[in-house]
């Protein structure tokens, strides 16, 4: 059976038809709940804020380029120091402020009314931070969550963001001497987001 360049092109617009291809940009924001792993510390919560494009390739899946302003961090550090003026090892708390520039892509998974599983890389450009030694100037982390998107565009999420990139000098901020003030040698970012989303377009 020979197919003429008609048939093909009918081919090609039912494929794409059935398709459900759909592009849709959007703007997310919410409440980010950060720490650095392996130190003594409290959790940082500040905010995060940016946009996004929903692409649908199929019925479940899609994927969601993301740019997104983060406050991220960890309060309460302690860092041990020698005071040469006393002569002694002390300690302080510290508030540490990393704010990151974040390059996400997403795979999306729908399932049920609207319900959606998500997780993909980001990447993470350091622009702002108050760290008086660091390690790693960016970095490269894993992104999870869940979300319920309802028919409006409307989406609340919840996200768990995990570094990879050792990020602090611990020589700097070092303790050697009490296992209550713990600082490891690898110190990763750790940032839980809650927030909601929402789609232009029908």
């Amino acid at each position: 059976m020979k197919l003429d360049y008609k048939s093909i092109i009918a081919v090609f617009f039912i494929i794409q038809a059935q398709a459900q291809v759909s592009f849709k940009p959007g703007l997310r924001a919410g409440l980010g709940f950060s720490t650095i792993s392996e130190t003594h510390s409290t959790y940082k919560t500040d905010f995060y804020a940016g946009g996004f494009g929903d692409i649908k390739l199929g019925k479940y899946f899609g994927l969601q380029p993301e740019i997104t302003y983060s406050r991220q961090g960890s309060n309460n550090v302690k860092r041990n120091y020698y005071d040469e003026d006393l002569i002694a090892e002390k300690f302080k708390k510290e508030d540490l402020t990393l704010d990151y520039l974040s390059f996400t892509l997403l795979n999306k998974f729908t399932f049920g009314p609207g319900i959606q599983i998500q997780f993909g890389p980001s990447a993470d450009f350091l622009i702002n931070h108050n760290l008086v030694k660091r390690k790693d100037a960016n970095d490269l982390a894993f992104v999870t969550g869940i979300g319920y998107l309802l028919p409006s565009g409307l989406m609340f999420e919840a996200r768990f963001k995990k570094g990879f990139y050792d990020i602090l000098d611990s020589d700097y901020y070092y303790n050697d001497s009490n296992n209550n003030y713990l600082f490891g040698d690898y110190n990763t970012n750790i940032n839980f987001q809650l927030g909601v989303s929402y789609s232009f377009g029908k």
